[in-house]
C-alpha cells in the first residue's frame, strides 16, 4: 500500500505596489487505497513514559497502571514497545520488545509492580526514552508521556538539552492528569516533539484517553515527512505554521537545505488525514504589473537515502494598482489568522485572570468569544462558556464567572490551540 498526497494552495496573489508580505494556506491531504496500514520505512515503535512521583500515589497510579495495561494488551503484534517510569530518576521497566503474547504478559506483570514516590524530573524520563528510540533509527517512533505535576524547577536547563536530542527522533503526545500540572510546561514539550497536549481531569478517564492515542498512533503509515519551502533570492520566511487541526508553529524548526531552501518537520501521517499550513513570506517589493514566484512548497519523504517529492504547490505574488483585487483577503488566510488570534486571546485572558486583572481578562476572553462565534468554532465556544457568562457573542460582551473549577480553566487553555476548519466553497 502506498500513501498518496495532494496539495492545494489558497491565497490572494494580488498585492498593492510597495507591499512585501505574501500569505498563503497550503492544504495537504493523505489518502490510501488499502484498508490495512503498514509502515513505510521500517519498524513501528511505541514508548510509554509514565510519572511515578509521590504525587501519583493512590487512585492516580492505579488508574495509570490500568491504562498502561490496556495499551499493552491492545498493542499490534508487529509493533515494538517499551515502558519508562520516572520520578526523580527514570527506569526502563520494559525494554523494547515485540508485542507477542509472551512479551505482553511479562510487561503487564512488571507494570503491576509499579509504586509511586519521589520528585518530578522529566528530562531524565525523556533521556531514558531517547536511549530506547535510538535503537530504531528508521520507521515510526511515537510516545505517550503522562504526568500529574509540575517539573522540578532545577530541571529546566537539563530538559532543554534533552529535548534537542529528542527532536526529529520521536513524536510524543503529552497528557496531564488532575489539575496540579502546568499547561505551558507540558505544551512546550509536546510542541517540540510534534505531539498533542490535553488534560485528563479525572484519573478514571485515562484508559479511554490512552486507547484513543494508541489507535491514532497505529494508524500512521508514513514517518518523518518534511515540508520543503523554496523562496527566491532576497526573500525571508516570516513564519511557517500548522493551523489545522491544531496550531503548531514550526518556523524555528527549519532545517536549512540550501540558501534558498528549508525543510520543516511535519512528523508522521496516517491515511485519510488532512492538515493546513500557513506561510508568510517577505519578498522584495515589485512594481505594478510585476509577477513572481514567491515560494514553492512541497512534501518530501526520504527512504533508504532516496528523497522523493510527493506533493507541490506554488505561492505567487502579482503587484497591481487595482484596489478591488489587492484588498480582497483570501477567506482561508483570514480564517486561520483569526483562529491564531482566538488562541492567543484565550491564553492572555486566563493569564490576566490568574493575576487578578479582571478588566483585561474580561476584554481578552470577550474577544475570544467573538472570534469563536465568527469562525463557528463551537467546541471552543462551549469551553469558554464554562469560564464566562456570555451576554452577546457577536460583540464579545461577557462577564467573568465566579468560582470556576480549575479543571475547566485548564481544559480551555489546553484546547485553545485546536482549530475549526473552514468549510470548502
Amino acid at each position: 500500500m502506498t500513501t498518496q498526497f495532494t496539495a492545494e494552495i489558497f491565497q490572494n496573489p494580488y498585492l498593492p505596489q510597495g507591499t512585501t508580505e505574501v500569505n498563503a494556506i497550503m492544504t495537504i491531504s493523505a489518502s490510501n487505497t488499502a484498508e490495512n496500514v503498514t509502515v513505510q520505512g521500517g519498524d513501528r515503535v511505541f514508548g510509554i513514559i509514565c510519572d511515578i512521583s509521590g504525587s501519583m500515589q493512590g487512585s492516580k497510579i492505579q488508574a495509570a497502571k490500568q491504562a498502561m495495561i490496556q495499551l499493552v494488551t491492545m498493542m499490534p503484534d508487529d509493533t515494538h514497545f517499551f515502558v519508562v517510569v520516572g520520578a526523580t530518576v527514570a527506569k526502563t521497566i520494559v525494554p523494547p520488545v515485540l508485542a507477542s503474547e509472551v512479551n505482553k504478559k511479562a510487561a503487564i506483570d512488571r507494570i503491576r509492580l509499579i509504586d509511586a514516590s519521589g520528585g518530578t524530573c522529566i528530562s531524565k524520563w525523556l533521556k531514558a526514552a531517547t536511549v530506547e528510540f535510538q535503537k530504531f533509527p528508521t520507521g515510526m517512533r511515537q510516545a505517550l508521556l503522562l504526568t500529574d505535576g509540575q517539573n522540578d524547577h532545577g530541571d529546566e536547563s537539563p530538559l532543554e538539552q534533552v529535548l534537542k536530542g529528542c527532536e526529529n527522533l520521536f513524536q510524543c503526545d503529552c497528557r496531564g492528569v488532575g489539575t496540579d500540572w502546568r499547561v505551558g510546561q507540558l505544551r512546550a514539550i509536546a510542541e517540540r516533539l510534534l505531539g498533542t497536549t490535553d488534560i485528563v481531569p479525572d484519573a478514571s478517564g485515562l484508559v479511554a484517553d490512552f486507547t484513543n492515542i494508541l489507535q491514532t498512533a497505529m494508524g500512521k503509515s508514513v514517518s518523518d515527512v518534511s515540508l520543503r519551502l523554496w523562496t527566491p533570492q532576497g526573500a525571508k520566511v516570516l513564519y511557517c505554521k500548522q493551523v489545522s487541526p491544531d496550531l503548531l508553529d514550526v518556523t524555528h524548526k527549519a532545517k536549512v537545505v540550501s540558501p534558498l531552501i528549508s525543510d520543516y518537520p511535519t512528523g508522521a501521517w496516517s491515511k485519510d488525514e488532512s492538515r493546513d499550513y500557513h506561510f508568510s513570506i517577505q519578498v522584495n517589493a515589485g512594481a505594478v504589473g510585476d509577477e513572481m514566484l514567491a515560494g514553492r512548497a512541497s512534501l518530501v519523504y526520504t527512504l533508504d537515502g532516496v528523497e522523493t517529492k510527493i506533493a507541490e504547490g506554488k505561492i505567487l505574488a502579482i503587484w497591481t494598482d487595482d484596489e478591488v483585487l489587492s484588498t480582497k483577503i483570501d477567506r482561508r488566510v483570514a480564517h486561520y489568522t483569526g483562529q491564531a488570534e482566538l488562541a492567543q486571546s484565550i491564553q492572555e485572558g486566563l493569564e490576566a485572570r490568574a493575576r487578578g486583572n479582571e478588566e483585561i481578562a474580561t476584554a481578552k476572553l470577550g474577544k475570544a468569544v467573538k472570534l469563536a462565534y465568527e469562525s463557528n468554532n463551537e467546541a471552543t465556544a462551549k469551553l469558554l462558556r464554562r469560564v464566562v457568562e456570555i451576554d452577546d457573542a457577536p460583540t464579545g460582551t461577557v462577564r467573568l464567572k465566579k468560582g470556576v473549577e480549575k479543571a475547566d480553566e485548564m481544559m480551555l487553555e489546553t484546547r485553545s490551540t485546536k482549530t475549526t476548519r473552514i468549510a470548502r466553497g
